[in-house]
């Protein structure tokens, strides 16, 4: 009998931390701890420059990227990707590639 690999199941995804919700609310937690607001008053789909994320916390935000999914991104993650629900989809499709073996 033959083994092959496939991608992580989803509830594989969840325990690892790298389904897109579990990326998002992440995501919230930090941008709203940068802006010093309630992660209830953050809108995902606002973007970030308009919440009044600056250049310096958007560099933050892509070392505690690298740091929590152990991803490299570029230096402008936030501008390129510029709300959080931009920025979980581009996360959320390099971990699944990274899980699958695909190279970043």
């Amino acid at each position: 009998m033959t083994e092959t690999t496939s991608a992580p199941a989803p509830a594989a995804a969840a325990a690892d931390g790298t389904a897109p919700q579990t990326i998002r609310a992440w995501l919230v937690d930090r941008v709203a701890y940068y802006l010093e607001r309630n992660p209830a008053d953050v809108d995902e789909g606002t973007q970030l420059a308009e919440m009044g994320l600056d250049s310096v916390y958007a560099l933050t935000l892509c070392g505690d990227v690298e740091d929590r999914f152990g991803l490299v991104v570029e230096p402008t993650l936030a501008w390129d990707h510029p709300t959080i629900d931009a920025i979980t989809a581009h996360l959320a499709a390099e971990l699944g590639g990274a899980q699958e073996g695909v190279p970043q």
